[in-house]
């Protein structure tokens, strides 16, 4: 880890792990791109840069360098209006009512270290030696507006994480319309765009497709990340696969609105960008102001898209996710909410929780419609407070029952929401986002608290906190369950309305922080009707997130596969429902929604005490199963093997950092008649061990499993799967 200034050159050089980073400042003050990709020593480096006189459609900047034109020049990040035609990075509307402005270096500073980022999320570093950051602070004279480009790259990690502030350092009004986290500059567009996107229930799903000259991008304007779209892109350079070739990936540590994309413009560069979504944005700043925008983290591979997976998997577990269950293994659980909905009490709970001691379950959760007069969806949300026809003892009293079983319990809230049936709306019916004298939408017949307004805020720590202080809790799930609509803050004035959405997050983040910081044994799971908001963002504040609230085992191939291309096996929640799915109504055995389900945070979403004697001696398998393996899946090196996007049969698998131990999943969902023979091969094992099948007296050799391979599994039935177990020889 080094970042190398060539003062000569005026050249930047990053180096992390294994990637290189390169900035060269011309000699007019504009930051340029020159390289990113696998790390180069380079003692030239400002050759890469070259410029070319093109027609008078791309002006020149300067008249006595004819070549230097900002429609053509790699910029690191881009402005509109001053010759430059393409997506610019950022937008300030000045006093006078124009918006061009003209950044250009003033200073920069080398600092070890990683500096956090006011009020929002963002990787860190546990000492200054993990990591430096480079600050380029470039300045708009006539406006005064100085922008600070920030850089961190990593010792151990090949990820740059990059942000930018906006200050006002002029005597007028500025209006901030766009500011992105990062724009760059690729030489060319030889790449395949891969985005993660999808619906409810049917989330992160994997696309891919050739760049084409113009904009191609994905984005929200929901007031969250969405299950639409997520906060990523990927570069696949031409011929890259999933173990091979150069992959650049970009994702974006926030919860809200967000834009990314790339643009190819008429000489075939293409410009990656990412970033608070434009559309309905402004920003004010007066003197003195500053804006920090959310962080942007960089990772390049040469080794495929799993390589990428696999150095965002390690940053985000080590260096976002944070607190007691960073390096913690998770409990397996049991839910209530498939099993009960809102028709339950205390004694239905204490027999679920029952039945799953005695299966080898270690968490209960009790989900919607403990609250209130929370019968249904209609009411309650906001009046966080036990329904005592449900509990007449109150929720210690479930707890103290639960306990006796040695389980832990967990909990789950609402706490962004207000039913207008709620007695918390008869109080306030101001604290919702809403316009003043326009209807106001509801979703789920619920409307969406006002988390710009600190007393809000205030309320709804108060609220969560005097529930966790009331009992031993050890989980909570944090559920989410519409997006925005009336944009509006009672509180803010008419040219700060548009500010709405960004506070609303950063009040999130901050109720977030305190809750958390306040209750540190308790293991925080965040939902939006499953994963309508699976971002970095959140995993920031609590390190799992319900990764969709479709648990069909088939459909989950997909989803998790998805999921994974970006976040770690240690943030999904995956769990065994009942069948026929309450989703899509698919009758799988109960062997094949447990394998699935091995692969993420495990547990059960359903009535346990339902179960036949059978079943109840599979589940007493699958949880002692998950006991063994929950260090590899939570923790080990994730390889995807074949892809459910592409073909009938999915897999993937887990080894340990040593490559001791590996678990390995497969599926196969329709079957065919009279199959053909074939092989499925093993990855990230040491090809001069020995492994051991576990269960059988088979032992293979490493380079055996990766080169040759395993014989595919032969099935009688639809949505089959097996598991297979190697330990190296001793």
């Amino acid at each position: 880890m080094t970042i190398l200034y060539d003062q000569q050159r005026s050249l930047f050089h990053l180096q992390a792990k294994d990637t290189s980073y390169v900035i060269h400042v011309t000699k007019e003050g504009y930051p340029a791109h020159l390289y990113w990709g696998k790390k180069i020593r380079g003692t030239q480096l400002d050759r890469l840069l070259e410029l070319k006189e093109r027609a008078s459609f791309s002006p020149s900047t300067e008249l006595d360098r004819l070549a230097l034109s900002l429609d053509t020049l790699p910029q690191e990040y881009p402005g509109y209006g001053n010759s430059d035609f393409r997506m610019p990075a950022y937008q300030v509307m000045l006093a006078d009512g124009t918006t061009v402005t003209d950044l250009r270096y003033v200073s920069h500073e080398i600092l070890q270290g990683k500096p956090g980022l006011a009020g929002l999320p963002a990787t860190y570093v546990e000492s200054d030696d993990e990591a430096q950051t480079l600050e380029l602070t470039l300045k708009d004279e006539w406006s005064g507006l100085t922008v600070i480009l920030s850089y961190s790259v990593f010792e151990g990690f090949d990820a740059i994480a990059r942000s930018v502030r906006l200050v006002n350092g002029g005597s007028g009004t500025l209006q901030l319309k766009r500011a992105f986290s990062m724009s760059l500059d690729m030489p060319n567009d030889q790449f395949e765009l891969l985005q993660l996107s999808g619906a409810w229930t049917r989330e992160r799903h994997v696309h891919k497709r050739k760049l084409v000259p113009g904009l191609q991008s994905v984005e929200s304007r929901r007031g969250s990340s969405s299950h639409m779209q997520n906060p990523f892109v990927a570069l696949l350079a031409e011929g890259a696969t999933e173990d091979h070739g150069d992959v650049y990936g970009v994702n974006l540590v926030y919860s809200g609105n967000f834009t990314a994309g790339v643009e190819v413009d008429q000489f075939h560069t293409a410009r990656l960008f990412i970033g608070i979504n434009p559309f309905d944005f402004n920003w004010k700043l007066e003197p003195g102001e500053q804006f920090q925008t959310p962080e942007a983290v960089l990772v390049h591979s040469e080794n495929g898209l799993g390589g990428m997976s696999r150095s965002f998997h390690d940053l985000y577990r080590a260096r976002l996710i944070r607190g007691a269950f960073r390096d913690q293994t998770r409990p397996i659980l049991v839910n209530n909410w498939e099993a009960t909905y809102f028709n339950f009490n205390a004694d239905k709970i204490e027999a679920i929780a029952k039945a799953g001691q005695e299966l080898g379950i270690e968490l209960f959760v009790l989900d919607d419609g403990w609250f209130g007069k929370r019968d249904n969806d209609t009411t309650s949300l906001g009046d966080w407070f036990v329904d005592r026809d449900k509990l007449p003892n109150g929720l210690e009293d479930l707890v103290s029952r639960v306990k006796r079983l040695d389980m832990q319990f967990g909990l789950w809230f609402e706490p962004e929401m207000i039913s207008p049936v709620s007695e918390l709306y008869k109080a306030h019916p101001d604290w919702c986002l809403h316009l003043e004298g326009r209807r106001r939408t509801q979703a789920r017949h619920q409307l969406i608290l006002d988390l710009s307004r600190k007393d809000v805020q205030d309320y709804i720590v108060q609220a969560v906190s005097d529930i966790l202080s009331s009992a031993p809790i050890t989980y909570v799930k944090w559920d989410m369950n519409r997006n925005m609509t009336e944009i509006g803050s009672a509180l803010l004035p008419a040219d700060r309305q548009r500010e709405t959405a960004h506070r609303y997050m950063l009040g999130l983040y901050d109720v977030m922080e305190r809750i958390t910081s306040a209750f540190p044994h308790i293991l925080f799971e965040s939902c939006s009707g499953g994963g309508g908001r699976f971002d970095a963002g959140m995993l920031y504040y609590m390190p799992q997130t319900w990764t969709s609230d479709n648990t069909d085992a088939v459909s989950r191939l997909k989803i998790q596969y998805g999921t994974s291309i970006v976040y770690p096996v240690s943030s999904m929640g995956a769990h065994v429902s009942a069948v026929p799915n309450h989703q899509v109504g698919r009758i799988t055995s109960l062997e094949t929604r447990g394998n699935v389900a091995l692969s993420g945070n495990f547990g059960y979403e359903l009535d346990l005490t339902r179960f036949t004697d059978e079943e109840k001696e599979t589940v007493k398998e699958q949880v002692a199963l998950y006991k063994e393996v929950r260090h590899l899946v939570q923790f080990g090196d994730f390889y995807r093997l074949l892809s459910p996007f592409e073909g009938n049969d999915t897999a993937w698998m887990f080894v340990s950092k040593d490559k001791s131990e590996a678990f390995v999943v497969y599926v196969s969902v329709l079957q065919e008649p009279n199959p053909k023979l074939n092989r499925f091969r093993l990855k990230g094992l040491d090809a001069g061990l020995d492994y051991r099948m576990e269960g059988t007296d088979s032992t293979y050799g490493g380079d055996e499993l990766m080169y040759a391979g395993l014989a595919t599994p032969q099935f009688h039935g639809d949505y089959a799967s097996r598991v297979y177990r190697f330990t190296a020889a001793k």
